[in-house]
């Protein structure tokens, strides 16, 4: 799992002494510290594809942060990322975005995006996050590398 641009720049801001002992409630304090901050908008491809927008997530696991979905339709199963997008720049459509999230609505929301792709090139000024961890800023490209990682599940996972 990897985000770009709005959740990406949540965890450069985020102290690490304050998310050592506050764990997840630090992730989301700092997150309301940018409700009045325009949010940066920035390039993703997904299979030659292009979209804009200031949030995308890149997934193949349904959960993020633990125990939200966003990318409701993600599976390690699947041979491909579910890439879900935010638009806009205003920072009160995120606290609107997160409702929809918290709800189980997000994918029918306006402004939501949902698509499927191997390869996502993410290009701008913004910033990248590897499953909850800074990993710098774009560009970047995320893709599947078919039978690079065995992975055991159990029969039940199915």
């Amino acid at each position: 799992m990897g985000g770009a641009g709005l959740d990406a720049k949540i965890v450069f801001d985020l102290n690490p002494q304050f998310k050592a002992r506050a764990g997840k409630l630090a992730y989301w304090l700092t997150g309301f510290g940018h409700a009045t901050q325009s949010v940066g908008q920035f390039e993703v491809c997904v299979d030659g594809e292009k979209h804009r927008c200031g949030f995308a997530l890149v997934s193949r696991v349904r959960n993020y942060g633990g125990d939200l979905e966003i990318a409701r339709g993600a599976s390690l199963l699947h041979e491909d990322f579910e890439v879900v997008m935010f638009e806009g720049e205003n920072p009160l459509r995120y606290l609107w975005y997160m409702f929809g999230v918290g709800m189980k609505r997000v994918q029918q929301m306006a402004g939501v995006h949902t698509v499927r792709g191997g390869r996502v090139e993410l290009s701008g000024n913004v910033h990248l996050q590897v499953d909850g961890e800074y990993a710098g800023m774009l560009p970047a490209c995320i893709e599947i590398v078919p039978k690079s990682l065995t992975l055991l599940v159990p029969p039940a996972y199915k």
